[in-house]
């Protein structure tokens, strides 16, 4: 087995999507690969009236389902128990606690619990209130722990999260709220640390002084589903950009932290945040662009336009798509454009940070091929075909000293024997082991939030501010372009495979 203590999961939430499509398939795949504890429990809570059996039941269809693996489904679904109560009612949480308490008499094992909140929002505040009524919140120091995750959207605005940060705490520590992001839990996006810090050719590029400017992008390419009446109420700043982009942000533009643990990192994401140039009310249309997806026919098919999709109003002026110009004031970036841009129903489904050196100071070679943007590019794919790509001048063989971009690139798929982690699987596995390294603290949600919080304001204050429609299967609106003002650069045209030179992405 392993080195991990003994400790009960309680999944708030159970019978819902999260659930379905990836808590449980991830420690499904954790047992597998034997990384849980010996002695674990999971146990799920909803309102919903269900027997430990029937539970059971329909765990078993969100498991691959082969002969091969019947016996270990069966000895996973083993663990599993499930209570059913209602989550906003403070006094029914005695129910679970003698659940958990009747497990650890089995077991023999101490009061180590992890809750899971897979639940909307507005049940955060009551299932903490509720837990702690029950008294099942508090560590015992040297004896047993608690903990929490939170799922987002953390708030809505810098004041909900403020305000729910500061509920929380009166239930739960700091070190014991584990506030997920499920985009730093992908390999890729770790691998940023270990690329920069682990390797001496790359960290004295990383400044003002080499990197010409820094250009994030997170597309995808299906629409919202049946997600209307969450998605209107978001819209794509909230649902990525406060969280999963700026997080991003916060990976690439980091100083070295003084030792590869949770508090050091943490403390240096949160000096990022702390040192994004706020844009005024009055600057979010010269450094904000936003789009919302028009009807489209892409090879033969429909594809309808936001407003009208299931769920949303017709006259909706919710954003599916922001790109954004901004800087960050410190000695390192002081100067350095980032550029960051997120999107519904776009060519394809990709997320990758792109850094753009500086061109040499003196051309003395031809270009062959003369590109749009000539800049050495380091390209880090986050999702699909994860890897790395180095773009850089090669001379074209024959007379002569013509220059033609070429690509250097790595991809995990390519080590073999080697299973890449889902996200969720990563975090999971963290937070049993006590590390929230990965995981996102509270300061630094709020101060990602007072970032945001002018653009919301403005949005609302100024209905004259455009959204730009876009039909669905492009790169978004052309004026998104306006951000970058140099004529010879323009945003990079990702496609799904790492090792493609950026040209356009036709369907």
């Amino acid at each position: 087995m392993n080195h991990l203590e003994p400790h009960i999961i309680v999944i708030f939430g159970a019978s819902g999507d999260l659930t379905k499509r990836k808590l449980i398939p991830a420690l499904y795949d954790l047992y597998l690969q034997n990384l849980l504890p010996e002695k674990f429990f999971i146990v799920g809570v909803g309102r919903t009236e269900l027997s430990d059996v029937g539970f059971r039941e329909k765990m078993a269809g969100w498991l691959p389902n082969d002969s091969a693996s019947a016996d270990k489904i069966e000895s996973f679904l083993q663990t599993t128990s499930y209570v059913s109560i209602d989550t906003g009612n403070a006094d029914d949480y005695h129910i679970l606690k003698d659940k958990l308490n009747e497990l650890r008499a089995v077991a023999d094992m101490p009061e180590n619990y992890i809750y899971y909140l897979a639940t909307p929002p507005v049940l955060y505040e009551k299932i903490a209130q509720g837990l702690t009524l029950a008294g099942i919140n508090k560590d015992v120091e040297d004896e047993s722990w608690k903990r929490i995750i939170i799922e987002k959207p953390f708030g809505v605005d810098y004041q909900s999260a403020k305000d729910l940060n500061k509920k929380l705490m009166c239930y739960f520590k700091e070190a014991q709220i584990y506030r997920i992001d499920h985009y730093l839990g992908k390999e890729t996006v770790q691998n940023i640390l270990v690329m920069r810090f682990a390797n001496g050719i790359f960290e004295p590029l990383w400044n003002r002084n080499y990197v010409h400017h820094v250009e994030i992008t997170s597309s995808e390419d299906l629409g919202i589903g049946g997600r209307g009446g969450y998605y209107d109420k978001a819209g794509a700043l909230r649902d990525m950009v406060q969280n999963h982009l700026l997080q991003l942000v916060g990976i690439v533009a980091m100083e070295p932290p003084i030792h590869a643990e949770s508090k050091a990192i943490r403390n240096e994401m949160l000096k990022v945040m702390q040192s994004l140039r706020p844009i005024k009310e009055e600057e979010v249309p010269q450094f904000v662009i936003r789009g919302q997806y028009t009807g489209a026919t892409l090879k033969g098919e429909h594809l309808p336009g936001y407003r009208e999709e299931e769920g949303v109003t017709p006259e909706s002026r919710t954003e599916t798509y922001v790109a954004m110009k901004f800087f960050i004031d410190n000695w390192r970036w002081n100067g350095v454009p980032f550029y960051i841009r997120t999107g519904k129903r776009l060519p394809t489904k990709v997320t990758e940070i792109v850094i753009h050196f500086k061109k040499s100071p003196h051309h003395i070679f031809a270009y062959q091929h003369q590109s749009i943007n000539t800049h050495n590019q380091l390209v880090i794919r986050v999702q699909p075909d994860e890897g790395l790509l180095f773009k850089f001048g090669m001379k074209v063989p024959g007379t002569g000293f013509n220059v033609q971009t070429a690509n250097m690139d790595f991809h995990y798929s390519e080590v073999q024997d080697m299973k890449i982690t889902s996200a969720y699987e990563r975090l999971l596995l963290d937070c049993m082991q006590g590390d929230s390294t990965l995981y996102i603290r509270g300061d630094a949600v709020e101060e990602a939030w007072a970032f945001v919080q002018p653009i919301l304001d403005a949005w609302k204050n100024h209905p004259d501010i455009p959204v730009y429609g876009y039909p669905a299967g492009t790169w978004g609106p052309a004026n998104a372009d306006s951000l970058i003002e140099e004529p010879e650069i323009t945003w990079r045209y990702p496609c799904k495979n790492l090792s493609n030179d950026g040209e356009y992405c036709e369907l």
